[in-house]
């Protein structure tokens, strides 16, 4: 499935924001590749070390500790979320103007979020569809894209993005749905329901390696799985699976009164990502293609 990279020199690759997922394509990538990772929590270094990842300690919020960034590695894997409030990136701007002082980085993969397409009611969509953000989440999203875009046209580095919905991992933090339905929080009725697109956090990292080797310029990719499930039925699904009660369906009305507003963002937007680019550019293989296989590993 992945490529092997040359037999007598390691190709280098700095791994920005290397949580859940990056400490996954660390697993795949380890012993052909060299690893770096910026980290703001000196308390990882060692933590990273042990997984044969050499440590770089810097903020993307603090551009002075970026400073070594610059021509360390062939390609960047950029994981890291945008700041928690306005409509703009600083840390992707920050982190391009870091690696533009020396032009070693040939290609780039970013994770970015579906999201950026707003609600879809409920359509099919491709990767031709055009950006329509909602919220300032989105926006923040739209804004690295574009940055990064940039950055691959003005430098001639090779910039995949991916465009990535909910990520869930019986192992991943907060990653499965067991622990929304333990709180019981409720689900929309079916004449209200969304439907919602899912990727397990395994596959994720397969794409993020696969695109590292095979990602075209300046090309964007869903990476989603092959089910189509309203958000609901996912969950009824999952508590089925489990062993544990279905959630609560209530209304619209019912549910602003008991949801939290980001919450019912995800809510308000409905859409079915398809993922037929993935498949034959990347040429990956889905080790869980529906979220039954994937709950259940």
């Amino acid at each position: 499935m992945i490529d092997r990279p040359g037999h007598f020199k390691r190709p280098t690759l700095l791994i920005v924001g290397c949580g859940d997922i990056g400490m996954r394509v660390a697993a795949l990538l380890r012993g052909r590749w060299h690893l770096l990772a910026l980290t703001s929590n000196a308390a990882r270094v060692a933590e990273l070390r042990v997984a044969g990842i050499q440590a770089l300690v810097g903020d993307l919020d603090q551009p002075a500790t970026l400073a070594r960034l610059a021509g360390l590695a062939d390609a960047v894997l950029h994981l890291a979320p945008p700041p928690t409030q306005g409509t703009t990136d600083p840390r992707t701007a920050n982190l391009l103007h870091a690696l533009a002082r020396k032009r070693r980085v040939q290609r780039i993969v970013y994770a970015s979020t579906s999201g950026v397409y707003g609600d879809c009611g409920g359509a099919v969509i491709d990767e031709t569809r055009g950006v329509n953000p909602a919220t300032e989440r989105a926006r923040r999203r739209v804004d690295a894209e574009r940055r990064l875009r940039w950055y691959g046209r003005a430098f001639g580095a090779r910039v995949t993005l991916l465009r990535v919905p909910g990520i869930y991992a019986s192992d991943r933090v907060g990653g499965h749905p067991r622990e929304r339905l333990a709180r019981g929080t409720p689900v929309l009725a079916p004449e209200f329901d969304v439907f919602t697109n899912h990727i397990h956090a395994d596959d994720l990292a397969g794409a993020c390696v696969a695109a590292l080797h095979r990602g075209a310029p300046q090309r964007v990719l869903h990476v989603c799985d092959d089910s189509a499930l309203k958000m609901g039925d996912y969950f009824d699904l999952a508590a089925d699976l489990c062993g544990m009660p279905r959630p609560r369906r209530v209304s619209l009305e019912q549910a602003r009164t008991e949801l939290s507003t980001m919450q019912l963002s995800f809510m308000g937007e409905s859409r079915r990502l398809s993922n037929a680019r993935l498949k034959r550019e990347l040429r990956l293989r889905l080790c869980y293609p529906t979220v039954s296989q994937g709950l259940l590993a």
